[in-house]
């Protein structure tokens, strides 16, 4: 940690890794996300993982959820961008991937969120776009998050350039980031890690961490 013109200035995880400082957010963990990627499971277990630790030595825990907007709702980036990713030409033939209540909405059953914890709906790839996130961490005084959760070369990163702009610093919890492609997830860690800001960790290491606080 670095003093500066009246400021302290966590450089590192271990700097960040403290309750009045870093929160959890698992990202997107739905069932119809989770089922999606090969090794799904396996994210869903690490963020087990960091959920309990989190829950056990008093970090906060917030979720992001993404949903669909029916499509005769949506707007024109939600549909050119479900035209894409459902590979169709025509708006008419898109179908609502996420709507609300459907059983693919709803987050894994092993992460339900506690009491405590928080959900954020979202449309957008970057969690902090349109959702009360920003203004919770902030009257949290909180600086710092660590990020697990799908998919991490498509909504991960945003969130965390998102953030990066916003002044926090996001921690990637590597081994808790599921992707379905991993090519792209590569490129994705290795593009973050050039443009500097935030961070890489992995399960073991930040449990380790969360558990001597």
């Amino acid at each position: 940690m670095r003093q500066a013109y009246g400021l302290t200035i966590p450089q590192t995880v271990a700097d960040a890794c403290h309750p009045d400082r870093m929160a959890l957010l698992i990202y997107d963990m739905q069932v119809g996300i989770a089922g999606q990627i090969p090794d799904g499971d396996a994210i869903v277990k690490s963020c087990v993982q960091l959920r309990d630790a989190a829950r056990a030595n008093g970090f906060r825990v917030f979720y992001t959820r993404h949903m669909s907007i029916p499509p005769a709702a949506a707007g024109v980036s939600q549909l050119r961008t479900a035209m894409e990713w459902q590979r169709v030409d025509d708006p008419a033939e898109v179908r609502g991937a996420f709507p609300q209540g459907s059983q693919q909405y709803h987050l894994v059953p092993e992460l339900t969120p506690g009491p405590d914890e928080v959900v954020f709906d979202k449309i957008t790839m970057s969690a902090f776009a349109a959702t009360p996130l920003d203004i919770a961490l902030r009257d949290l005084g909180i600086g710092a998050f660590a990020v697990a959760g799908i998919a991490l070369e498509v909504g991960i990163e945003p969130t965390v350039r998102h953030a990066t702009d916003l002044g926090y610093l996001p921690i990637v919890v590597t081994d808790a980031c599921g992707a379905g492609h991993p090519g792209a997830a590569e490129r994705s860690l290795a593009a973050l890690a050039f443009a500097g800001g935030s961070r890489t960790t992995d399960v073991a290491d930040l449990t380790a961490l969360m558990n001597s606080r």
